[in-house]
């Protein structure tokens, strides 16, 4: 059994590939950070909104941020669809959680339930990790139907959290 962060996955899915991010998918990750639907149901703090030049977060990605996420690039058909994210590692329990960020015009495709499903795949079968969650806001029913399409439960819903916006937001838990 592989340990998380103990290298960058390369995972591959029927119809897509999750994988480092390189400069080559700086025109991807613009296209995604700059659309403010994207991010209406995500939390502020965000690796890749935190600095304004994407070739520096690119760079950093695999340093600064590998002490605490694994964000790897979707990929389908060579091109850049969005970012995956393993986040919130907890080595004493075997736990992790989950996210992802599609660009706009991928939404409605399948590519966030096969990328999910994908991720559940290689922890189950690669790694120690026992226990998987995710958060979503409570308003992002897109993202609860990946969820469940993957096999998630449901276990708190409205409970609020502080996701770095003005107030706290409503937000369900969800777990595997």
């Amino acid at each position: 059994m592989k340990k998380l962060f103990s290298d960058i996955p390369y995972l591959v899915g029927n119809h897509l590939t999750l994988k480092k991010i390189t400069k080559a998918d700086a025109d991807g990750l613009c296209e995604l950070v700059s659309n403010k639907n994207v991010y209406k149901y995500l939390p502020t703090f965000l690796f890749e909104q935190k600095y304004d030049d994407l070739y520096y977060v690119i760079d950093h990605l695999y340093d600064e941020c590998f002490k605490e996420s694994i964000i790897l690039g979707i990929f389908r058909n060579g091109g850049f669809c969005g970012i995956a994210e393993f986040y919130g590692y907890r080595d004493d329990v075997h736990k992790i959680s989950l996210g992802y960020r599609l660009i706009e015009r991928f939404w409605g495709n399948g590519i966030a339930t096969e990328t999910l499903s994908v991720m559940v795949n290689y922890l189950y079968s690669e790694t120690d990790i026992e226990i998987i969650t995710a958060s979503t806001m409570v308003e992002n029913q897109a993202s609860a139907n990946v969820l469940r399409k993957n096999g998630f439960d449901l276990v708190v819903h409205n409970a609020f959290e502080d996701w770095g916006f003005d107030r706290p937001v409503a937000v369900d838990k969800w777990i595997r």
